[in-house]
C-alpha cells in the first residue's frame, strides 16, 4: 500500500521524466511518436519504444501499471492542442525574462497541486463543462478500472487544454500509477479536489460586492 503522501524523491522523478517529455516534445518526430499511443496499452505503443525505454530504465516504472502510466502521460502530453503548446512557450519565456517561475512551474505542497478533480472544477468555474457533466465523469471514473480511465484521458484532457484548463501532470502521473492498487483513496482525493475549488468558487460568487447605494 502507498504512502497518502508520495515520498518526495519519487514526486521528483515524476517531475523530471514531465519536463523531459515537455522537451522531447518540440522536436516535431518525437511529438508524433509519443501521441502515436494516446489511449494505446504499451504494447500497441511501438514508436514511443524509443524514447521510453532508455529514459525509464531503473525508473519506477517496472511494475505494469507504471509503465502504463508513464507511457499515457507522455502520450498525453504530446497530444496537446498547439494553443496549450504556445501558452506553455509564451509562459516559459516570460519565466526567463522576469527570473520567476510562473504558476505552473512552482513548488507547491502536493495537497495544494491540482489532481484531476481540481482541473474538472476550474473548467466548471470557467463555463467549460457543466457540474451535473464534471460530478457525473468523476463518480463514473472513481469506480472503474485503470484501462477505462486511460481511454477516457485522450478526449477528456484535450477538451481541457484546448480551453486553458492547466493539468499538472506529474500528479496525474502518480495517481494513474497507483490507481489499481489505491483506486478509492486516490478517487477521494480527485472528488476533494473538485469540491473544494467548487466551494471556493460558489463562496466566491456570493461574496457582497462592497458596494450599496445609500438610501436618501
Amino acid at each position: 500500500m502507498p504512502p497518502s503522501k508520495p515520498p518526495v524523491d519519487r514526486l521528483a522523478r515524476q517531475s523530471a521524466f514531465v519536463a523531459d517529455v515537455l522537451k522531447w516534445c518540440e522536436n516535431k518526430k518525437n511529438r508524433a511518436d509519443l501521441r502515436s499511443g494516446l489511449g494505446k496499452p504499451v504494447e500497441r505503443s511501438n514508436y514511443m519504444h524509443r524514447l521510453l525505454v532508455p529514459r525509464l530504465m531503473g525508473e519506477d516504472a517496472q511494475h505494469q501499471d507504471a509503465r502504463r502510466a508513464y507511457y499515457a502521460v507522455a502520450s498525453l502530453i504530446a497530444g496537446r492542442p498547439r494553443a496549450a503548446r504556445d501558452a506553455e512557450v509564451r509562459a516559459a519565456a516570460e519565466e526567463a525574462e522576469s527570473g520567476t517561475p510562473h504558476a505552473g512551474t512552482q513548488r507547491l505542497d502536493w495537497w495544494k497541486r491540482p489532481n484531476l478533480g481540481a482541473s474538472l472544477a476550474e473548467a466548471v468555474n470557467k463555463k467549460i463543462i457543466k457540474p451535473d457533466t464534471a460530478e457525473a465523469d468523476l463518480h463514473l471514473m472513481a469506480r472503474q478500472s485503470s484501462e477505462a480511465i486511460h481511454l477516457r484521458l485522450p478526449a477528456l484532457t484535450r477538451q481541457l487544454l484546448g480551453k486553458g484548463v492547466n493539468l499538472d501532470w506529474a500528479v496525474l502521473l502518480h495517481d494513474l500509477t497507483w490507481w489499481n492498487r489505491d483506486q478509492d483513496r486516490i478517487a477521494t482525493r480527485w472528488l476533494e479536489g473538485y469540491f473544494r475549488d467548487r466551494t471556493r468558487e460558489l463562496s466566491h460568487d456570493d461574496e457582497p460586492s462592497g458596494t450599496t447605494e445609500e438610501n436618501h
